[in-house]
């Protein structure tokens, strides 16, 4: 790290001698900003105890259109450390949430609640609102929400007179919705509610206009009523229905389009960077005229771009500034055509070039916050402090704003703040909180404390040191202590601590220890390294040929570390083999006995370890016994050699002989020949099978197909495989012919609604029969009569283009060539693209069936408005809210789909004591029609799951507590918790209490009974439905419980009931008491009874201790006796067992109980080892040294 700074400053200092000085002062900012941004890592620990500024999580949209008939919900989520306070303004001044008893805060949120329900006027609540969150290191701002209501005005009554009109002549009907918010969905139909069929001819405008090109006799078929549905309410209004009286004549005379919408020759259109444009022509004409649209200079967009409404509106999707221009619509009909000129601006209201990003630093260090944005025309930038403006050039110590950047130096503690960018312009704005937080936080590791890794010798390893500091720590790697840094040469130390080591040997292994220093502090870590053997198979499996109904012996030698479990496994081409009777499998080996055919096979042997593992692999060969007098008796088998002497003779026009010469059978005899051939027109270098021929046959005629220039090879077989080709034959070409076949595999299917792709599989290079194979593509409306249309393609594929929505066509494609065409192919049925369903199921009937799913009926979408094949009804349900209060729901949509034509279904897997809401609609291959109106239901009370979590933990001796959390999901109201306590001791059980709690109690107190049983706990929910899920526990094992030395304490009890057991230990403790009286008569005479295994010890001149009257039986343990070893260190290494009875009889804590029992005999001796090992475990810690070195 340090030699990459000093490279880039190096850089920078050159680069400096040459430019400009502000130039080079943003490139050093730039630099430090690079080097000096602190990422603060993910781990829970650090995160919950680092200061954090306000952050905007969750906001309502800015423009934030509201039903009327619901609760008003205002979101404003934000987090911060410690956990901001929020407050609001409305219409640029401060709203006193307080005044209003509507309104409310929801719990731990900055979101508003405003209460409709109940006489609220939603009205009164509309305007401008922003959120602020705040603590004490800053503030941060919400976007500028503009609140307003949904209205859905009703359509003015009025009487309309019949319009009277001249077939062939032009038709407008005009809807003139009334102006709602958001503005309704615009669509026409009859009085008696049926869909007015459209096409070309016929068609609604976006303005919701109905126009028709030309009028025919039939339109008087039925009346038309322009209908408007509000887009919260799903309510529909009518307009009262126009009808219409057409003037016949005897002829109706053709005439030139003419355009209906837009008017004159030219108009233009303004639209916004990633919005849809929309551009559309209707015409008149008789008749009815084509519309095709162009882009002056240049083509359009195909990879956006859509034609809809009978390609009268042409629809880009997202356009940028490149699709800016000029289009043309044109309409032509067979009296003429007539062009319209569409002059496009893209404008753009502010997006993000480079949107600030939270910075996070150290006192002393540099930083900056970037905010570029761009649009048309230009925004601008202002920038807020904790919501404050502040202004370019205004004088501050810490930083400096210098147009759409902050550039900080040598910040300080208490320099953490939120700062807004706001870019902004006509169109409209962007808002962004970006805070700047000053930690200053001693070094800590991250990772777990004395890791153990193992790795296999001259592998690559890594050794994982994540840590953090603020300001950045500097880390370094030791060795078993030793005071030289781990860098360079094997070892590599990455940024992020980790120590990597390239080639691992014997002499890596060991301990490494990881420190990490900044100002304020050190910390480290500490890795151990073992160094394994790798895993080799010494001696593998060979290739072996063997008779069959001998054994057969297959080498696996494996060497491996003897610390890692080792497994031999044996696979058989490709499966695990399975080791049956006849087999047996050694460390030396697999050896099979009786071998058969199905023996043969390849072998590979596998022998692995945790770390690392190797193979071997060999081929067994299986052959038949020979009778004694076979001369072949001891030679080898193997796949014939291939054909040689390739000859051509008797041709004619369909076919030739091939004669050859076979190859030797290398003593398994060959069991047939396979002719292939290679044409080299359309595959050349591509072989294909032509013939198979019997093996006692070496000459065979070929039929061939006209046209191929042919080239021949033969492979011969036999029981082994086939031989190699053979020397390939000179060429033979065959004369053309016509086609004799036609493509198969026709199909016809639309790609978008006005489209049908034709496509078929072509013939292939022996089916051709001739030069320049081509189709003939027919296609035509079925049921119609119409003439064919047709079309020559030299390709797999035609579209045909400008067809009605979902139309049966009948097609044909017959293959051609220059000798002729193909028989008269076989007509099949296509059908144009599919459109979106124009219509939704009605009549939805709901049944709630229990608390997680609910029945569905409806009434089926008439065939007319499917538009399409219907491949299943789909509901579309979300969980509007939780009937509990004060619990977040998730609104994500689900869907549950009905195959087929159905009328009936179930959705499941719902969640109890919730709100749902969900509509239904039809789905045919292009994709969901209009939504059905929305049904609302509640699901009833569920049992609830289980507690969230559950803890069994011991204070002390004489109580246990369980703690729980409640359930993720109550699925209705709690109330009550069933708590199942139930003590055992082993295998033996007591008898189980059941206690019922109260719905808000998460702890119990458990006073025991006795200080031996343990307790196993089960616990369970309740609502008014029932009892939810059973989580169990069982109480800690107290490691006195477990232990071979456990001490036998007074307020112990014998578990054991067993009376010869009690006369044993009756047995004991009086043997025990006659020793210690022994013991005691030898100490009054002042001597020492050690106890050394019958082994007399001299003691040596410092041992005597009987001037001074005492008698120190613990410095016995401490001196080294005659015979004894002692090691490098100064410590004693005894050579046998030290027990005596002063180790039970002396120390603080062995006592005598009343009844002259001993009591400690075990605890004490235990605690004594227990200090005695930490003493000559201990070392010098490496980390001082290391320290003094820092």
């Amino acid at each position: 790290m340090t030699d990459f700074l000093e490279r880039r400053l190096t850089v920078i200092h050159y680069y400096c001698l040459g430019s400009n000085m502000p130039s080079c002062l943003v490139l050093l900012l730039l630099f430090l900003h690079l080097v000096c941004t602190i990422k603060v890592p993910l781990d829970p620990n650090i995160q919950r105890d680092l200061i954090q500024p306000p952050t905007i999580i969750k906001q309502s949209a800015k423009n934030y259109i509201v039903d009327p008939r619901d609760n008003i919900l205002i979101e404003c989520e934000a987090q911060g450390n410690p956990y901001p306070m929020f407050s609001w303004t409305k219409n640029g001044k401060f709203y006193n949430v307080a005044k209003d008893p509507r309104v409310s805060f929801r719990r731990r949120s900055g979101t508003l609640e405003i209460e409709i329900h109940g006489g609220g006027r939603p009205e009164d609540y509309e305007g401008e609102y922003q959120c602020s969150a705040r603590n004490q290191h800053g503030t941060a701002l919400s976007n500028k929400i503009l609140l307003q209501v949904s209205r859905s005005p009703l359509w003015p009554k009025e009487n309309l007179d019949p319009v009277v009109v001249n077939e062939g002549a032009f038709l407008i009907l005009q809807c003139n919705p009334p102006h709602g918010l958001p503005p309704p969905v615009i669509f026409w139909m009859s009085s008696l509610m049926e869909p007015i069929v459209q096409d070309k001819r016929v068609s609604q405008g976006l303005n919701g206009d109905l126009y028709f090109s030309n009028v025919l006799r039939q339109d008087t078929q039925t009346d038309y009523s322009c209908n408007a549905r509000s887009h919260f309410t799903h309510t529909i209004q009518q307009k009262n229905p126009y009808t219409l009286k057409v003037l016949t004549t005897r002829g109706v005379p053709e005439r030139t389009p003419t355009f209906l919408l837009p008017t004159g020759t030219s108009s233009s259109k303004l639209v916004l960077r990633d919005e849809d444009l929309l551009l559309e022509c209707i015409a008149s004409g008789v008749p009815t005229p084509d519309i095709m649209w162009y882009k002056k200079g240049g083509e359009l967009p195909s990879r956006k771009l859509k034609f809809e409404n009978f390609n009268k509106t042409l629809r880009i999707i997202g356009v940028s500034e490149e699709d800016s221009g000029e289009y043309f619509c044109q309409a032509s009909n067979k009296m003429g055509s007539i062009r319209h000129t569409i002059s496009v601006r893209v404008k753009a209201a502010p997006y993000w070039l480079d949107e600030p990003k939270n910075l996070i630093l150290a006192p002393g260090e540099n930083g900056r916050l970037v905010c570029r944005a761009s649009g048309s025309p230009k925004p601008t930038i202002q920038w807020f402090m904790n919501g404050d403006a502040t202004e370019v050039g205004a004088p501050n110590p810490n930083f400096e704003i210098a147009g759409d950047t902050i550039i900080f130096r040598e910040v300080q503690s208490g320099n953490s703040a939120v700062y807004q960018c706001n870019a902004s312009n006509e169109h409209g704005y962007l808002l962004a909180n970006a805070f700047v937080s000053i930690l200053d936080v001693p070094s800590r590791m991250l990772g777990p404390r004395n890791q153990l890794i193992r790795v296999i010798e001259y592998n690559r390893t890594q050794l994982d040191c994540p840590f953090f500091g603020s300001p950045i720590p500097t880390l370094r790697w030791f060795k078993n202590g030793q005071g030289s840094n781990l860098d360079g040469g094997n070892y590599r130390v990455h940024e992020n601590g980790t120590l990597e080591i390239n080639t691992v040997r014997k002499e890596d292994q060991g301990k490494y220890t990881c420190v990490a220093t900044n100002i304020l502090g050190n910390a480290e870590n500490t890795v151990r390294l073992e160094v394994k053997e790798p895993t080799r198979i010494v001696k593998g499996p060979e290739d072996q040929i063997a008779k069959r109904g001998s054994s057969v012996h297959l080498d696996c030698r494996v060497r491996s570390d003897s610390s890692l479990r080792l497994t031999v496994t044996w696979i058989k081409d490709d499966t695990q083999l399975y080791i049956n009777s006849r087999m047996k499998k050694d460390e030396d080996g697999l050896t099979i006995f009786g071998v058969a055919e199905k023996d043969q096979g390849a072998y590979t042997c596998v022998a692995k370890t945790e770390l690392d593992q190797d193979s071997s692999k060999a081929y067994l060969t299986i052959q038949e016994t020979s009778s004694p007098t076979s001369r072949l008796t001891s030679q080898l088998i193997d796949k014939p050699d291939p054909p040689q002497d390739l000859e051509l003779t008797e041709p004619s026009v369909r076919s030739v002989r091939l004669t050859w010469v076979p190859g030797d059978d290398n003593n398994s005899p060959i069991t047939g020949f396979i002719v292939q051939f290679e044409e080299d027109r359309h595959q050349p270098g591509t072989w294909h099978n032509l013939a198979s021929v019997p093996a006692n046959v070496n000459s065979v005629i070929l039929q061939l197909s006209p046209y191929v220039n042919y080239q021949f090879r033969v492979l011969a077989l036999n029981e082994l495989g086939s031989s190699m080709p053979s020397p390939s034959s000179e060429r033979f070409q065959t004369a053309g012919a016509p086609p004799e076949t036609n493509p198969g595999d026709v199909k016809g299917a639309g790609t978008s609604k006005n489209n049908m792709e034709i496509t078929w599989t072509p013939l292939n290079s022996t089916q051709a029969y001739g030069p320049n194979l081509r189709y003939n593509v027919k296609w035509r409306q079925r049921h119609t009569g119409e003439p064919w249309s047709n079309i020559t393609v030299w390709d797999n594929k035609h579209v045909v283009w400008n067809t009605p929505v979902y139309t049966q066509y009948e097609l044909r494609v017959q293959a051609e060539n220059e000798f002729g065409k193909a028989p008269e192919p076989s007509t099949m049925i296509g059908y144009s693209g599919e459109d979106y369903p124009k219509a939704a199921p009605t009549d939805i009937k709901l049944r709630v069936m229990n608390s997680t799913a609910i029945s569905l009926q409806w009434t089926r979408v008439a065939p007319a408005s499917i538009q399409g094949s219907l491949l299943e009804y789909r509901a579309y349900f979300w969980r509007e809210s939780s009937l509990l209060k004060g619990v977040w729901v998730s609104r994500k949509k689900q869907q549950q789909s009905f195959m087929g034509d159905r009328v009936r279904g179930i959705v499941s897997q719902l969640i109890p004591y919730s709100i749902y809401k969900l509509y239904l609609v039809a789905v045919n291959g292009r994709g969901d029609g209009p939504k059905s109106d929305v049904k609302e239901f509640t699901t009833p009370e569920g049992v609830p799951s289980a507690p969230k979590y559950f803890r069994v933990y011991e204070p002390n001796r004489e109580m246990i507590v369980v703690e729980w959390g409640h359930p993720e999901h109550p699925n209705g109201n709690l109330t009550a918790y069933n708590l199942r306590i139930q003590p055992f001791n082993g295998t033996r059980t007591g008898k189980a209490v059941f206690e019922t709690l109260s719905r808000n109690q998460t702890k119990y107190t458990l006073q025991r009974t006795d200080p031996v049983s343990r307790y196993r706990f089960a616990i369970n929910a309740r609502t008014q439905v029932g009892a939810g899920e059973v989580i169990t526990a069982e109480s800690p094992v107290r490691l006195d419980e477990v232990s071979p030395t456990s001490a036998y304490t007074k307020n112990q009890v014998d578990i054991a009931t067993q009376g010869w057991f009690i006369g044993l230990m009756c047995a004991v403790a009086l043997l025990v008491l006659i020793l210690l009286i022994v013991c005691f008569i030898k100490r009054s005479r002042g001597g020492k009874y050690p106890v050394r295994e019958k082994k007399e010890v001299a003691l040596g001149p410092d041992d005597n201790k009987e001037g001074d009257g005492s008698f120190d039986y613990s410095d016995e343990d401490n001196k080294p006796l005659q015979g004894s070893q002692t090691s490098l260190d100064g410590t004693i290494k005894q050579q046998e067992s030290d027990d005596s009875l002063v180790d039970y009889g002396e120390g603080g804590e062995g006592q005598f109980n009343e009844d002259g029992s001993f009591i400690g005999q075990y605890t004490v001796k235990k605690d004594k080892d227990e200090t005695e090992g930490n003493e000559s475990s201990e070392a010098t810690s490496p980390v001082n040294a290391i320290y003094s070195l820092a």
